[in-house]
């Protein structure tokens, strides 16, 4: 029960605003490197993690922070960007014995907001501690902006295995919606591949039983990526047989390839007296790394459809009008 509580109550944050205090002129640390000081993970990013982000056995757990406040828990709102939609009953019961039992070991994260607090980051401790009955929490007053608040958010969640892949990816979304950024800025804010976080945001193109089954974990996003390549229907029927036979990733791929060149390989009935229609041309390798660098640049899925060697189409497609704006502030900055 206490390893329980201190690996969930692992945030012990250094003072981000220390380092410009005593040298105002050096330049600012990338937020990505920032954020692990400000989680507790120290001044080193490649620390090592369980998977759910918190330090591994081998280094030695946080003290608590000596200068955290005691502060009302009615008067600390939720953080509005939390990725997380599913809290698990039973690991809150455990967190709450352990609350009951040790205290709270680190203090939660909240800054300052319409008269009250906002939560940054600690909302399992937060819900654990209202279920225990304490009538004041530790915490650590930062001052942080709202993107700062949505990365660290995003940040604390990010590495937990037990944080649904389709929730990550739809906070990406959201967060390039809420504060008009491309991927490419995402990745860099969260010390992340560029390719990773695009991988993740496509995972919400999927055929809505596809999502559901990998939400379910009955299919892993090894899996629903392979998927992407199909159309919906063909992609709902693959995802039928992943489960039925327990198709390993790369079965998957293979079932993929032998689907697509069954299209290919599809010829119409032959009548001689018919008028073929030409074949499309074929995209080349630097169109298919061009359509590629589009869809990570407007975090959506272009496609480049060649109707002749010289011409063609390239659509974007949006499914919200804040994928809209989003899309055309992204284009305005290129122009």
């Amino acid at each position: 029960m206490e390893d329980h509580n201190q690996e969930d109550q692992n945030q012990n944050p250094a003072d981000p605003a220390a380092e410009q205090t005593e040298n105002p002129g050096a330049p600012r640390r990338r937020l990505g490197r920032g954020l692990n000081a400000l989680l507790g993970r120290g001044g080193d990013p490649d620390a090592e993690l369980n998977q759910d982000g918190s330090p591994s056995e081998s280094q030695e757990s946080p003290a608590p922070a000596e200068s955290s406040d005691q502060i009302d828990i009615d008067l600390i709102d939720r953080n509005p960007y939390q990725p997380r939609q599913d809290f698990a009953a039973d690991s809150l019961k455990e967190l709450e014995g352990s609350i009951r039992q040790h205290g709270i070991l680190q203090p939660l994260l909240v800054r300052p907001f319409d008269g009250a607090y906002q939560l940054i980051a600690g909302e399992r401790r937060l819900k654990a501690a209202r279920e225990a009955g304490l009538k004041t929490v530790p915490c650590r007053v930062m001052q942080l902006e709202e993107r700062e608040v949505c990365e660290v958010a995003i940040e604390e969640n990010l590495k937990r295995k037990d944080l649904n892949v389709l929730e990550k990816a739809q906070a990406f979304k959201n967060y390039l919606s809420q504060f008009d950024s491309t991927i490419e800025q995402l990745a860099q804010r969260l010390s992340l591949d560029r390719s990773t976080v695009n991988n993740m945001i496509r995972l919400l193109d999927l055929a809505e039983p596809v999502k559901q089954a990998l939400q379910a974990e009955k299919i892993s996003a090894g899996h629903a990526r392979t998927l992407l390549s199909l159309d919906n229907e063909k992609q709902v029927a693959l995802c039928e047989q992943i489960q039925s036979e327990s198709l390993s990733v790369r079965k998957t791929e293979a079932e993929v390839r032998k689907i697509l060149k069954g299209e290919a390989d599809t010829v119409p009935f032959d009548n001689s007296n018919a008028k073929q229609p030409s074949a499309a041309p074929q995209m080349t390798n630097h169109l298919v790394d061009l359509q590629q660098q589009l869809r990570e640049i407007l975090g959506a899925q272009v496609e480049i459809k060649l109707k002749t060697e010289h011409s063609g189409q390239i659509v974007i497609p949006f499914d919200s009008n804040d994928t809209f704006e989003r899309i055309t502030g992204v284009l305005r900055k290129s122009a």
